[in-house]
């Protein structure tokens, strides 16, 4: 059921981040894209799964409170009647846009995270995007550039932010839907480790300084409000609150390499490059941001406590995150490849129905098996070269008994796990509610599980 490298067989392997500038990137090709070196290439607890094997129709978007075709029609006659400005989804706009919020214009040399940028803005302009989906792009982007402009201004302003640790990150490897945010938020119930929270994730770097009065918690809050409203499905999908223990996605979006931006929007191109470069630089960045991030929290940060990392794309750039965080500690989830999926893509078409004027549920399906495969083949590989130390974990196990499972991690984290911690962890999953029912259908994907057997099987 579970299995580890012992830690004394773990090889270690210096990242080379340059401590005293922003992470910086070699050199481009011509397209600004690193070359790979490899071709290695909410809560979960809510998620009382029903897996349907067949299908008569296509998934329907759930309605909400506010309309979303009331809300596109509105928009768009906003827009004819010249009363709100159209979103201009190019490289140059959103860069401008950014100075304006920002108030300074240095993003740095334009390495590989440019050359994303402008594949993304590419790869949008065929994605069929709603009028909402264009505003909610113009506004991740420009957010994310944002973020950017103030994450270099304070690491350039505030040398001594390279110095503090980020050591042994306990780092979850899992497929999106295979367990790996309820496992997130049981460790954070743990007060001797460190977690991002929602807000930090979806609205990174806030300030210049540490404050103790943080608007973006409020900000968060407003949002997911906004956004029950609108889809009220995603409530279901991915339980969550403004403070609540959550994926570092956000920052990832900051270097202008993240998946959270492939969930949203149809944009392969874009994923294909993500894939491809060379991912050690963009991983250089993502710890200048937990650093940075752990220096805006001031007193409230314990520098010596293990940060818990949950993205699922780190499946995919496992290779690149190790030669960064070389002493990474790595829980692996497993969960039933078939069922994994089939709840993966009734997520990503969630996401891309309150975005898209059209959505194609068997394309996603193939995207995301690609996706699946692609991740599983990564991490079963760099595993093997037997470099890090991992424990691997069953899903199923965790339903049947998550003390049990927690011991066994605790054990392998060699931390020790008193009884004050198990009743904190007790108490977050009581309080989390009932279970919602996120139903979902592998078929209506255009998949069946020995296509998904077939694809995942080692070569």
């Amino acid at each position: 059921m579970s299995r580890r490298i012992p830690a004394a067989t773990t090889g270690r392997v210096d990242a080379g981040l340059n401590r005293g500038s922003t992470a910086a990137f070699a050199k481009p090709d011509r397209r600004g894209l690193r070359p790979c070196r490899t071709d290695l290439m909410y809560l979960d607890t809510a998620d009382a799964l029903r897996f349907t094997p067949a299908a008569t129709s296509a998934p329907q978007f759930r309605p909400g409170l506010i309309s979303l075709p009331a809300l596109n029609a509105t928009i768009s006659r906003l827009w004819s009647a010249g009363l709100r400005p159209r979103p201009v989804l190019e490289p140059e706009a959103l860069l401008a846009r950014a100075v304006r919020q920002i108030g300074v214009d240095n993003f740095g040399e334009a390495g590989q995270w440019r050359a994303l940028l402008e594949c993304l803005t590419s790869a949008l302009a065929g994605a069929n995007l709603s009028p909402i989906g264009e505003i909610v792009a113009e506004s991740q982007l420009t957010g994310a550039l944002a973020a950017r402009l103030r994450a270099r201004a304070i690491w350039r302003a505030n040398p001594e932010i390279a110095a503090l640790p980020i050591t042994a990150p306990i780092v979850i490897i899992g497929q999106m839907r295979s367990g790996t945010t309820r496992l997130q938020r049981l460790l954070a119930a743990d007060p001797r480790l460190d977690h991002t929270r929602l807000f930090e994730s979806w609205l990174p770097i806030g300030s210049a300084r540490p404050s103790r009065l943080d608007l973006r918690r409020a900000r968060a809050a407003l949002w997911l409000a906004g956004t029950r409203a609108i889809n009220p499905g995603f409530t279901v999908i991915h339980p969550t609150a403004a403070g609540a223990a959550d994926e570092e996605a956000g920052l990832l979006g900051v270097t202008m390499c993240s998946s959270q931006y492939e969930i949203q929007w149809r944009v392969p191109d874009y994923a294909r490059a993500c894939e491809t470069i060379d991912r050690e630089p963009v991983y250089a960045e993502f710890k200048a941001l937990l650093q940075i991030t752990r220096w805006l929290r001031g007193r409230t940060a314990a520098a010596d406590r293990p940060w818990v990392l949950k993205v699922p794309q780190f499946s995919q750039d496992l290779a690149a995150l190790l030669k960064v965080f070389p002493d990474a500690r790595l829980l692996c989830l497993d969960r039933d490849a078939a069922t994994t999926l089939a709840s993966s893509t009734s997520l990503v078409h969630n996401q891309m129905a309150m975005q898209s004027d059209s959505v194609d549920p068997q394309w996603i399906g193939g995207e995301w098996l690609h996706k699946m495969a692609l991740r599983d083949r990564i991490r079963r590989d760099v595993l093997a070269t037997g470099g890090t130390p991992y424990l691997a974990i069953d899903y199923a196990a965790m339903d049947h008994d998550w003390r049990a499972e927690l011991y066994h991690i605790y054990d392998f984290l060699q931390i020790p796990l008193p009884g004050p911690v198990i009743d904190r962890m007790a108490a977050f999953l009581s309080r989390s509610g009932a279970r919602h029912q996120h139903h979902y259908d592998l078929a209506q994907f255009g998949l069946d599980p020995d296509r998904i057997r077939t694809r995942l099987a080692p070569a």
